[in-house]
C-alpha cells in the first residue's frame, strides 16, 4: 500500500477521513515526525528517507523543490497537489482509490495534481 505524509498545512480534516474510511492507510502528518515549521527541502527530504508521497495544498513552492530533487538525481516519492477548494468527499475518494491501486515506487518523480 502507498505510504503517505501530510504536510504541516495539509487539511486535517481530509487525514481524518482518510483512516476513518481505511484505517490500515499509513498516513503521517510533517508535525508528527517532528518537522513543524521545517521549509520545503526538508520535508521532502524526510519524505524521501521515508518512502512517503507527499500530500499538500502548496501549489506555490514546493513543486519547484520536488522537480529540483528530481532535477538532481535525488530520489523524490511524489507529490499530491490537492487544490483547497475542492470538496473534502472527492479528495478522500481520489486518495483511497491511489492508496489501494498504486503499487510502490509508481509516482517517483512525480507531481501530480488532485482531483483525478
Amino acid at each position: 500500500m502507498l505510504r503517505l505524509a501530510a504536510d504541516e498545512n495539509f487539511n486535517y480534516d481530509i487525514v481524518r477521513g482518510l483512516l476513518r474510511r481505511n484505517p490500515e492507510i499509513d498516513i503521517l502528518r510533517v508535525q508528527d515526525a517532528g518537522l513543524t515549521g521545517s521549509d520545503d527541502p526538508t520535508i521532502l527530504e524526510w519524505a524521501a528517507s521515508e518512502n512517503r508521497v507527499l500530500l499538500t495544498h502548496d501549489v506555490q513552492t514546493l513543486t519547484y523543490f520536488a522537480y529540483e530533487r528530481v532535477r538532481a538525481g535525488k530520489p523524490m516519492p511524489g507529490v499530491f497537489e490537492i487544490r483547497r477548494k475542492t470538496p473534502m468527499s472527492t479528495v478522500i475518494e481520489d486518495l483511497l482509490i491511489l492508496t489501494g491501486c498504486s503499487i510502490e515506487g509508481e509516482w517517483e518523480g512525480q507531481v501530480r495534481y488532485l482531483p483525478l
